[in-house]
């Protein structure tokens, strides 16, 4: 069956600088590609990311969130 509607979905995540887990809300279109997602538990918030949802803790600075990033970013581009 073939749907156009985009696809809201409940995950977990864990924060990418010390895996702490949050509920993110996510939103893909029908071919799977992320269009938005929002953190929907307390004390984290999203990391910009064209491939996947990635969220961080609140209390972690803007220079480890971006030093996690580049490091995760660095494993996705070996796959």
């Amino acid at each position: 069956m073939i749907t156009s509607e985009n696809k809201s979905v409940g995950e977990i995540h864990g924060c990418i600088v010390c895996a702490n887990l949050f509920n993110i809300l996510a939103v893909y279109t029908p071919q799977g590609k992320l269009l938005d997602c929002t953190v929907t538990s307390p004390g984290g918030h999203t990391v910009p990311d064209k491939h996947q949802p990635l969220v961080a803790c609140d209390s972690h600075t803007a220079g480890e969130i971006a030093t996690a990033h580049r490091r995760w970013l660095q494993g996705f581009d070996k796959e």
